[in-house]
């Protein structure tokens, strides 16, 4: 029975980011003409990341380690075990920001408005498809727009999740325009509605995200990228150590 009601959340989830995306689609429409209007664009995709989760019980609560200054440009580099991860650095990101994800993004039903305009889609395993992506993403950082990787490039297909190797692409980006970063860890999100939902539900409840204070890269060499890599690793894998959640070191 409980499983049955956790199926039917689901759908409930799902119908909520449709319809509410349906409502917003003209301004997101609207806005996504012109470059100029993408700030417009984001802030209406923080209400509604909000509210696609509110409507059917499921909130997002942010600790952090000390206040951030949105006016400045950030990588943030969240862990990914959700698709509610994706809400909650909507509700998060207080600025400019742009999402990098894969390609096939750029064809879903809700998610291809923005990654043919605001967003930055990549294809990993084509070369020249990552290179044009990192280039997109370099001129998006010295227009002074944010980034959102997930340095993961994915979710885990384990249940519970595993804390997957992450990729080098943020942490060079942020070395080579000086550009801090920002770890979040995503703590119990996944516990509210793993990867899609599809196979095990999802359930109202809170979700716990850790933002980390900013590191600087002032100072670092490319030479250091690997090292700033596992600095990132280690602090959202000891939050969820302290955190103790089901939630496995690959």
């Amino acid at each position: 029975m409980k499983m049955i009601l956790k199926k039917v959340h689901v759908y409930l989830y799902v119908i909520s980011v449709a319809l509410s995306y349906f409502i917003f689609w003209p301004f997101f429409k609207y806005c996504s003409i012109k470059p100029s209007r993408y700030r417009a664009m984001n802030g209406f995709r923080r209400i509604w990341g909000f509210l696609s989760s509110a409507f059917v019980g499921i909130f997002y609560k942010f600790h952090y380690e000390e206040p951030i200054d949105w006016s400045k440009t950030y990588i943030i580099c969240p862990n990914h075990s959700s698709n509610l991860d994706i809400s909650a650095m909507c509700v998060l990101v207080n600025n400019n920001c742009s999402f990098m994800g894969k390609q096939e993004l750029a064809d879903g039903l809700v998610t291809g408005l923005f990654f043919r305009s605001v967003d930055i889609p990549v294809n990993r395993e084509s070369k020249m498809s990552s290179f044009r992506a990192f280039k997109k993403a370099s001129e998006k950082l010295q227009q002074g727009i944010s980034l959102v990787i997930f340095p993961e490039g994915m979710i885990s297909d384990h249940y519970p999740p595993q804390l997957c190797e992450f990729k080098n692409g943020p942490f060079r980006l942020a070395i080579e325009h000086k550009i801090p970063i920002i770890p979040v860890t995503s703590a119990n999100t996944w516990e509210i509605l793993w990867d899609t939902g599809v196979k095990h539900g999802s359930r109202p409840g809170i979700c716990d995200f850790y933002v980390h204070k900013p590191i600087d890269t002032a100072n670092l060499t490319i030479a250091d990228a690997d090292t700033l890599r596992d600095q990132v690793f280690g602090i959202i894998a000891q939050q969820l150590r302290l955190t103790e959640k089901l939630y496995t070191i690959a």
